[in-house]
């Protein structure tokens, strides 16, 4: 018997769940929690009252990244529960209507009416409501909402990404603090960037300027604003 060839392809959509959680929580942690320690910086604040603030930042925004994905992941795997309830039922009701529904995604799909067909009758018998829920409703294993998955993701990597302006924050002396947590949250975001493309298989660079940009956008509006509410409540 010959051996299956190696497949040599390498695919990324399996990552997208915990991928998009992942960075948009670490992304999250370093901009936020960096912007605030600049603004609150800016408005001349002692060092422990800067340092109260971003550790203030890092729990209320671990917390909020976990409840708003949980909520938002659980919306979305409760549609798809319902879906596939729905879809149960039509199959149980009239189960030819199903077949030519199916057969006919596959007719639209390129495949010739009476194999369309065929391919719509082997795969109702060896799973119905799978085969529906892949071709007709676009579900799939790979992109299965998971709220868990997704809350434990963006808390922890919330967290790991605020630790980072925080440790900066705390090593430096009070008059170096501004510059060296946004020169060096902003160094951060570029390598994260640089790493979530990779991660995905796309290209380093665009995603390290995009984040770069919109966390400088961030700290220097942030400055603005305590150097200003700072300067007029003084």
């Amino acid at each position: 018997m010959s051996k299956s060839p190696k497949h040599p392809e390498r695919h990324f959509a399996d990552r997208i769940g915990w991928l998009r959680a992942a960075v948009l929580g670490a992304n999250d942690g370093i901009v936020s929690t960096a912007s605030l320690l600049v603004g609150v910086a800016s408005s001349g604040a002692a060092s422990g009252q800067v340092l109260l603030a971003g550790v203030a930042a890092l729990v209320a925004g671990a917390m909020s990244m976990a409840a708003g994905e949980y909520v938002s992941v659980s919306s979305q795997a409760d549609t798809e529960k319902a879906d596939l309830a729905r879809e149960r039922q039509e199959l149980a009701a009239n189960p030819e209507f199903e077949r030519l529904e199916l057969a006919r995604i596959y007719e639209a799909r390129g495949l010739e009416p009476a194999l369309a067909r065929q391919v719509s009758e082997q795969l109702m018998a060896h799973d119905a409501l799978g085969a529906h829920a892949r071709d007709e409703l676009g579900l799939t294993e790979t992109h299965a909402a998971r709220p868990l998955q997704a809350a434990g993701a963006s808390a922890a990597t919330f967290s790991m990404g605020a630790v980072f302006p925080l440790l900066l924050a705390w090593a430096v002396p009070r008059d170096a603090l501004v510059l060296t947590v946004a020169c060096g949250s902003l160094v951060s975001l570029a390598l994260l960037g640089a790493l979530a493309a990779r991660a995905g298989g796309a290209g380093p660079w665009t995603a390290a300027g995009r984040v770069c940009f919109w966390g400088a956008a961030a700290m220097a509006a942030t400055a603005a604003v305590g150097a200003l509410f700072g300067t007029s409540v003084a």
